[in-house]
């Protein structure tokens, strides 16, 4: 393995630019966080905030959470952003003071003490002492860097360094955080902790050299700044050994974690366990249960939680000893990076492979045989591997499927953005017509009824609590089509038909007024509210008013043509009338503005087109008054609405479906808000008096109402063509993530439309015994509904031949996969196993040449561990067709291929060093066409038109062009920095955007306009940030919906980016005539 250094240091958290003229030409780009890191570094537990709060504090690469543990479960309180990546956090207690201390530590090794401080409501984190303890020279370990804290709080070690130990001494009210460095004899050290119960601060380490593991103790004196000899030590521990532990008094002493035991010492007394379940993983993580150290939970590599008991038995002398260890196992959580004791059984398992939990461990096992209930589940995106964006549905809106997690938490992960609704209730209703909730009992302020209109007949459903059931409502007329019902003024209901308008008293339940449209003719379309009827017959409007137990016909207009919807809300503050009418036309497609009661026309606005308005709503959002009016085809018009003269002003147009659309006003934290019915549900509303449009997670609305009953408070009912559902709605918009659970760590992924199916490339764990390789669990690849194998279908590399490696008992082995799974239901229709040690690196879904059939296509390479680097792969092309999938084409390749994508209707490869194109012929074969060959291993490709860029491992990015008629590739212009990739993306024919290794990102930009040929071959760097999150992949798309119309900043779209620690973040580019100030990168 090659290693270089950090180049974070010349990336600040700021924009650098080298000329001003590569400033004044590029595009103005930003980052902004989509997605916050969600993985989990690290966590501890402790009185952090006041005395009496028990803290739970959470680490996510720059980011702090803080918590307070509560009987009803965590309660976020603070979130910290840090200009660092957090490598080691602890919390510890002062003697002087009465509430622990945050001590920090960054991988740039700059270390701090933070302080919680209450100041009536508000919390303020302040910094009591920091310093960088980084040295000039110095190689950092390998094992990675140990924080800990003496037990008396006298000083704080640091292994950083291997051969040197690091000490903070704790002196009180001292500002700086300064440390003295102490020569180690030992190199490689694989733990090192401080012993309870010593009267000079004294640590126990774990060190190897060519004998084996072994442990030593040194005290260390604060004074002299050295060591000085320990207690004792041990020699040859299992050779595996890697975790120490220190054992609080009364027992002292400490454990020792290893691969096959668990021991204890403590100088005197030796004590090992060697159960077997133990040995089937790794330990990697522990936490301690009870303050005396009795009772431990250890979590491994395969998700076991086992807890570890140190037996104690008491001597005549009233001194305590451990007399044995017990190991026990608890159950499955997530892969654990941190476990932390909480409370009451309560535990947290932190997760950086998958999600984060909190547990309740139970004193009886289930029935499962499991002593684990999980009590909450937090989502963890990371670490993104790969991703693809797709609009599954159609609505113009791309949802984000990605590659996440690892091992037995891989997943894939389904991201929408948007307005979710939670449903609480749904029945089967075929063909509604529209939905009205009432409040039967007077002066109540919940509904408890739910009218639902259907062709020809109205039903009446009462809610009881949460209990629906279909009854009769006094005084309805229920073999008619109801247009509208609501509770009106003088504790009256309303229910308009076809027939008329129909008032019906609470007090009597019966019906107590009628109006009938005039020589018997059928209502068209009506609006109507508590004190007003508009309604409308063809051409003819009648305005109602309603009293106490009547309704009375006030005027008559006839328009000029048919009316197509009306409506006559309220929209003036505290009134409950309106003094307008707004009414949509047929025809001429016009909306008019209506004064009540003399209908007098104050405004006419032609809407142009042929589609007629279906639904027009007048509403206020924020204090301004609107006027909406939906279109046939799903468009969307909206205006500023004068109510005083009925002027319209500020016309805009946006396209939310392409379906007609009913606009319904409902209310949401006390704000008004508007739904928009259609094939593509949206929730309209203000935010900085500007109207937003967000999309809803369901996938079809016809009508809407909102529910306020005693069983439902706050909710909304939605009805579609089949189904009738009652649920809430999300206060803001956000992102919603539907997990699907593989098993197995998903490596690529690839959409392919044709099918409606998804290519996943994963990998799973299986473990080699005598007679052959068995699965360690079920899988994705495992359960599928047919599989294959390239061991049978390959014709150029045979399984058993020299590429194979004879495995050794017990050995893990890596088994690479390709699933195809249902776009819909994401099942697991095909799986294709590789051979033995081959691995598949990339895949796409595409076309080739004049060949109608869309192929999945797969690149692998053959590890071999004696060889450097692989010599040998394939590629391989895949036709899935009538639920089988069939190898069409295979191509043996000089090398591992690390990258593939479709060129001009051929297919462009990196493998190795190199980067070829191949063209797919009419016998169904790949031939090389042409090869460029000037990398050092070409990891990353991306094409538009006939240009390539190439990000290599350690020479940045390459720009080439392909000269079609010569069959070559020309190097056009390269970055000379020594930039070690992670990632590449186009952003215009122009610019150029990276990802490398020290969680940087930069912009290169080609000077087409140069002068000398010096200047045109390289690519200059014109925008660098440091992000401090290492990039996977970028991918070209937006989680916003677009609005076709809908006037916004000009952008020229946005890339999305996937972290290891699961943050998703988008890069976009402004137009340079909209900013000309300065390129400014900004972190949200």
């Amino acid at each position: 393995m090659i290693r270089r250094p950090p180049r974070s240091t010349l990336f600040p958290y700021t924009t650098l630019f080298r000329s001003r003229k590569f400033f004044e030409q590029m595009a103005h780009s930003y980052v902004v966080t989509a997605h916050k890191p969600t993985a989990v570094t690290a966590c501890v537990t402790g009185n952090f905030t006041s005395p009496d709060d028990l803290n739970l504090i959470l680490a996510k690469n720059t980011r702090l959470e803080i918590y307070v543990v509560t009987p009803e479960g965590l309660r976020p309180i603070k979130e910290i952003v840090l200009y660092g990546k957090v490598a080691k956090m602890k919390l510890y207690r002062p003697g002087n003071e009465n509430k622990d201390l945050l001590f920090l530590l960054t991988c740039r090794y700059n270390a701090m003490v933070l302080e919680c401080v209450q100041q009536r409501d508000s919390i303020e984190i302040i910094t009591k002492a920091h310093g960088n303890v980084a040295d000039r020279i110095g190689r950092q370990s390998e094992t990675g860097s140990i924080v800990i804290f003496d037990p008396e709080c006298r000083c704080i070690g640091l292994r950083l360094y291997d051969g040197l130990f690091k000490v903070i001494p704790l002196e009180k009210d001292n500002r700086e955080l300064k440390a003295f460095s102490i020569r180690l004899e030992e190199q490689i050290v694989q733990d090192i902790e401080f012993l309870y119960g010593c009267k000079a601060p004294t640590v126990l380490l774990i060190h190897q050299d060519t004998n084996g593991r072994h442990l030593k103790t040194y005290e260390i004196s604060l004074r002299e700044k050295e060591f000085g000899i320990g207690p004792w030590k041990r020699d040859n521990v299992e050779s595996e050994a890697s975790i120490v532990i220190a054992v609080p008094e009364p027992f002292g002493g400490a454990l020792v974690i290893g691969q096959e035991s668990v021991t204890y010492h403590n100088g005197e007394v030796y004590i090992a366990t060697a159960p077997p379940m133990i040995k089937q993983s790794t330990i990697m993580c522990y936490g301690k249960v009870d303050m005396n150290g009795s009772r431990y939970l250890l979590g491994d590599m395969a998700g076991r939680l086992f807890m570890l008991l140190l037996e104690k038995e008491e001597k005549m002398d009233g001194t305590c000893v451990v007399r044995d260890l017990k190991v026990e196992l608890l159950g499955e959580v997530s892969i654990p990076e941190c476990i932390t004791y909480l409370d009451n059984g309560v535990v947290y398992i932190g997760s950086r492979l998958g999600d984060s939990q909190l547990i309740k461990l139970n004193v009886t096992a289930n029935e499962f045989g499991s002593f684990v209930e999980v009590m909450e589940t937090f989502t963890n995106l990371g670490p993104i591997v790969d991703m693809c964006v797709v609009d599954l549905e159609r609505q113009g809106q791309g949802q984000l499927v990605t590659c996440s997690g690892a091992y037995k938490e891989g997943s894939l992960r389904i991201i929408r953005n948007g307005i979710g609704i939670h449903e609480h209730a749904s029945t089967e209703f075929a063909g509604i017509k529209g939905i009205w909730p009432l409040r039967t009992v007077p002066g109540s302020t919940r509904d408890n009824f739910l009218v639902v209109s259907f062709v020809g007949e109205t039903r009446a459903l009462m809610l009881n609590g949460e209990e629906v059931e279909e009854t009769e409502l006094s005084g309805f007329d229920n073999d008619q089509q109801t247009f509208h019902a609501s509770n009106v003024v003088g504790d009256q209901l309303i229910q308009i038909t076809a027939t008329g308008v129909r008032l019906i008293s609470l007090m009597s339940q019966s019906l107590i007024a009628e109006w009938q449209p005039p020589s018997g003719r059928k209502l068209s379309v009506v609006a109507c509210n508590s004190h007003q009827v508009v309604c409308a017959i063809g051409s003819a409007v009648h305005y109602l008013e309603i009293e106490s137990g009547k309704v009375t016909l006030i005027n008559s207009h006839v328009m000029e043509h048919e009316v197509a919807c009306l409506d006559v809300s309220p929209v003036k503050s505290g009134s409950e009338r309106s003094d307008v009418c707004v009414v949509g036309l047929w025809t001429d497609v016009s909306a008019r503005i209506l004064c009540l009661p003399s209908f007098q026309e104050l405004h006419k606005e032609m809407l142009g087109g042929e589609i007629i308005p279906r639904s027009i709503l007048m509403t206020t959002f924020e204090g301004i008054h609107y006027l909406l009016c939906a279109l046939g085809d799903g468009s969307l018009f909206y205006f500023s609405f004068n109510v005083e003269t009925g002027v319209l002003s500020d016309r805009k147009k946006v396209t939310l479906g392409t379906q007609p659309t009913l606009l319904k006003t409902f209310r949401s934290l006390s704000t008004t808000n508007v739904f928009a019915c259609s094939d593509r549900p949206t929730v309209v509303y203000s935010s900085n008096h500007k109207l937003v449009f967000s999309n809803v997670n369901l996938r079809e609305v016809n009508y809407m109402c909102p529910l306020n009953s005693e069983g439902y408070p706050d909710s909304l009912a939605l009805a579609n063509d089949n189904t009738l559902t009652i649920g809430t709605i999300d206060e803001i918009q956000k992102l919603h993530i539907r997990t699907v659970s593989l098993g197995e760590t998903p490596r690529r992924i690839a959409y392919q439309e044709a099918t409606q199916t998804f290519g996943v490339i994963t990998m799973r764990i299986d473990y080699q015994e005598s007679n052959g390789v068995t699965q360690s669990r079920p899988s994705a690849s495992t359960q599928a509904q047919n599989i294959s194998s390239s061991a049978l279908m390959s014709t150029l590399i045979k399984a058993g031949s020299s590429c194979s490696v004879a495995e050794q008992h017990g050995m893990e082995v890596e088994v690479h996969n390709f699933l195809v799974l249902d776009q819909h239901t994401f099942e697991v229709l095909h799986c294709h196993q590789m051979m033995a040690n081959e691995y598949a690196l990339s895949l796409i879904s595409t076309k080739l040449g004049d060949d109608p059939t869309t192929y999945y296509v797969i690149s692998t390479a053959m590890v071999i561990p004696d060889e450097s680097e692989p010599k040998i792969g394939r590629i391989v092309i895949f036709r899935y067709n009538e639920g089988k999938l069939h190898q069409v084409a295979e191509k043996e390749i000089k090398g591992a291929c690390y990258s593939l994508l479709e060129f001009n209707g051929k297919l462009l490869a990196s493998i190795n060093s190199t980067v070829r194109l191949f063209e797919w012929t009419a016998e169904r074969e790949l031939r090389v066409e042409c090869s460029y060959l000037n990398n050092i291993i070409a990891l990353y490709l991306k094409t538009k038109g006939d240009f390539v860029i190439v990000g290599d491992l350690m020479r940045s990015i390459t720009l080439l062009a392909y000269k079609s008629m010569e069959g070559t590739f020309e190097e056009i212009a390269r970055d000379y920095q020594p930039n070690w990739m992670a990632a590449i993306e186009i952003l215009d024919d122009d610019t150029f955007l990276g990802a490398e290794n020290s969680f940087n990102l930069f912009v290169c930009q080609k000077d087409s306009a140069a002068t000398t040929d010096e200047e045109r071959q390289r690519l200059q760097e014109v925008g660098q940030f440091h992000l401090g999150e290492f990039v996977n992949v970028f991918r070209h798309g937006s989680l916003v919906m677009q609005h076709p119309g809908e006037s916004s900043t000009p952008t020229q779209g946005s890339v999305l980016f996937g972290t290891v620690h699961g943050a998703k973040d988008l890069s976009r580019s402004f137009l340079e005539t909209f900013l000309t100030s300065y390129l400014k990168f900004k972190t949200g």
